[in-house]
C-alpha cells in the first residue's frame, strides 16, 4: 500500500477592520503568502470579512450575511483555482429569509465548492451573542440525507470532504470545546480538523484569567488531536474590537497553531498578524493510531448514555 503524500497546511492569522473589502483582500494576500511558502491547504479565521459583530444584537447587522455561492466565496474560489490550493472560507451565510448560519465553505484546488459546514454549537455569552444571529447546523442522519439530496448532504451535521490533498473536516470556534464533534468528524475519515476561530479576552479579565484561557483553548484542541490521532489546525484573529457602547470590547488573542496527531505543536503564532505553514505527514496518523489505538478500543456498545442531556439527578 503506497504511503499517502505529505502536504503543507497554512493558517492566516489576521486583524479585521471595519472595511469588508479590505478584510477580504487581506485574506487573499494571506492565502497567497501561504501558497508561496508551499501550503496546499489554507484556512482563514472565523468571520474574517468583518469585525466580530456579535458583540451586540442589532437586526440591521443581518445585512452583513451573503449567500453561498456569493461574493466572498467567488473571490476566494478564483484565488484557490489560480494557486491550485484548497481554501477553507468562514463567513456569515444567508440561507433564506430569517435563516442565517455561521458557515465554513471548503473550496477545492480547482475553485469548486466542495462543501460547507454550518456551525453546530452556538454560544451565548457577554459580547458573544451568537444565538441571536446563527441558526445551528442541521444534524441530519445519513438515511435522511440520502432522501433530501446532495445539496443538503453537503451542509448537514458533521462532514468530511475529500479534497485534492487530504480529507478534511471543519468545525468552528465554539465547536472546539466539544470532544463529541471532534470524534465524529474523525470517525468520518478526517486527516485534519480545522477550527476557524474568533476568540479573545474581555480586557477586564485578561490580567487574572488571560493566560489560563489561552492555555485551556490550546489544551482542549491538542487533546482532540491526541484522542483521535489527527492533525488539528486553528486560525484565530487578532486585535481589539469594540462594537458595543459601554463595554471595553474584545481583545482577540491570536495564538493560531497546528498540532500533529500526538498533540505536538508544529507551529504557533503570537498576538501579531502571521501566516503559519507546517508539513503534515499522513503516515504519522497511521503510526500514532497503531501505538495508541484509541479508536480500536472504544466500547461502542456502552456509549448509548452519551445521547442524554444529563445523567444525574
Amino acid at each position: 500500500m503506497p504511503a499517502p503524500a505529505r502536504f503543507k497546511l497554512g493558517l492566516v492569522q489576521m486583524r479585521c477592520t471595519t472595511d469588508p473589502h479590505a478584510n477580504v483582500e487581506r485574506a487573499v494576500a494571506g492565502v497567497r503568502d501561504a501558497a508561496t511558502k508551499g501550503a496546499s491547504i489554507v484556512c482563514l479565521p472565523e468571520l474574517f470579512r468583518t469585525q466580530y459583530f456579535c458583540q451586540r444584537e442589532d437586526a440591521a447587522l443581518f445585512d452583513l450575511a451573503e449567500p453561498v455561492p456569493g461574493p466572498t466565496t467567488e473571490r476566494m474560489a478564483a484565488v484557490a483555482k489560480e494557486l491550485g490550493v484548497v481554501v477553507v472560507v468562514s463567513l456569515f451565510e444567508r440561507r433564506a429569509a430569517g435563516v442565517y448560519h455561521n458557515t465554513a465553505v471548503v473550496l477545492d484546488a480547482d475553485g469548486r465548492v466542495t462543501g460547507r459546514y454550518r456551525k453546530m454549537h452556538i454560544p451565548d455569552d457577554p459580547l458573544f451573542n451568537e444565538k441571536y444571529y446563527f441558526t445551528p447546523g442541521d444534524a441530519a442522519h445519513d438515511d435522511r440525507i440520502d432522501q433530501i439530496g446532495e445539496i443538503a448532504k453537503q451542509a448537514s451535521g458533521f462532514r468530511v470532504w475529500k479534497t485534492k490533498y487530504a480529507n478534511i473536516g471543519v468545525l468552528i470556534c465554539w465547536d472546539q470545546w466539544y470532544p463529541e464533534a471532534a470524534r465524529i468528524t474523525s470517525l468520518l475519515g478526517a486527516d485534519i480538523l480545522f477550527y476557524p476561530t474568533a476568540i479573545g479576552w474581555h480586557p477586564a479579565e485578561k490580567a487574572e484569567f488571560g493566560a489560563a484561557q489561552v492555555d485551556a483553548w490550546r489544551t482542549i484542541q491538542r487533546s482532540h488531536a491526541i484522542a483521535n490521532g489527527v492533525f488539528v489546525a486553528s486560525p484565530n484573529r487578532i486585535g481589539h474590537e469594540d462594537d458595543e457602547p459601554g463595554t471595553r470590547g474584545i481583545e482577540f488573542f491570536g495564538h493560531s497553531f497546528i498540532a500533529d496527531p500526538f498533540g505536538r505543536i508544529l507551529t504557533e503564532a503570537d498576538t501579531e498578524e502571521a501566516v503559519l505553514v507546517a508539513t503534515c505527514d499522513p503516515a504519522l496518523i497511521e503510526e500514532t493510531r497503531r501505538n495508541w489505538p484509541f479508536l480500536r478500543d472504544r466500547r461502542i456498545d456502552a456509549y448509548a448514555p452519551i445521547l442524554s442531556r444529563y445523567l444525574g439527578a
